[in-house]
């Protein structure tokens, strides 16, 4: 009797886990979403030097400030898992509660950046005081964090939580069996513990860089998006892996390359007039 091989299925496409017409309304509300978040960034930012440590910001207010950052950079890479969770896999809701789970899922998915928001204070807290005592460990702490940055886009927990990003259709029929309280929250959290383990070393660069650092922002907002949708992600992380490697290598020698670990520098909109 012949022997049959069947080959293992082809990986979702992230683009394409709903039908292009059922994507296109929700998904434009979700980057329209993402563009005021966008422009509620630059306008804080006008306002706003780059310098070390949290810039003066106050707990809350820093992630309140991180919070709008993470729905500019974050929300057009996630709006396909967001849609296909609530109009493919829980066709039951209709009409305007679709838009209600869709909040759902999107604010337990910040929630959990949120969280990582307070590991970034602390750090960012940590350098300001560490700048503040000797102007030059600004260098090694930038090329550190480079450094870190650049092994993370090689190492495991990268390739697992991008994997599921890329090909998350698995992933959202397991979570069909949540329980139904509060699901599309919970289900957003868990979607944002692997987008946070898929993404925390390309965040952690602004903290050289300058959290306020727009071009940065945008291009790792960019990154992200096309990691998650671009089929050669995968080789895109690697590439941006070795940036970073290189960046660690250069930033002891180069303080243009550190422009968050420097000395205060005028708000933007002061260096523009």
């Amino acid at each position: 009797m012949p022997h049959l091989h069947l080959a293992p299925p082809a990986p979702t496409r992230p683009g394409f886990l709903l039908p292009a017409r059922e994507l296109a309304v929700a998904w434009s509300l979700m980057v329209l979403l993402a563009a005021l978040a966008w422009a509620l960034t630059i306008g804080q930012s006008r306002h706003m030097g780059m310098e070390p440590g949290t810039m003066g910001l106050a707990l809350p207010l820093f992630l309140l400030l991180w919070v709008v950052m993470m729905a500019a950079m974050m929300l057009p890479s996630v709006a396909p898992v967001a849609i296909t969770w609530v109009r493919g896999i829980n066709r039951s809701t209709a009409g305007p509660a679709r838009a209600v789970r869709i909040a759902g899922f999107v604010s337990g998915y910040l929630l959990v950046w949120t969280v990582f928001g307070l590991l970034v204070y602390v750090a960012l807290a940590a350098t300001g005081h560490l700048v503040d005592l000797d102007p030059d460990a600004g260098r090694w702490i930038g090329a550190s964090v480079f450094l870190l940055a650049g092994v993370q886009q090689f190492g495991p927990l990268k390739s697992v939580c991008l994997r599921h990003c890329r090909s998350p259709m698995f992933q959202l029929l397991q979570y069909s069996r949540f329980r139904p309280w509060a699901k599309d929250l919970r289900v957003g959290a868990h979607h944002g513990l692997y987008c946070v383990g898929c993404c925390w070393g390309l965040m952690i660069v602004l903290i050289p860089l300058g959290v306020m650092n727009i071009a940065a922002m945008a291009g790792l907002a960019a990154v992200i998006f096309l990691e998650k949708l671009w089929r050669q992600g995968p080789w895109l992380a690697w590439a941006v892996g070795l940036l970073f490697l290189a960046l660690a290598v250069l930033a002891p020698f180069h303080e243009w390359l550190l422009p968050g670990l420097g000395t205060s520098g005028p708000p933007m909109d002061q260096m523009t007039g």
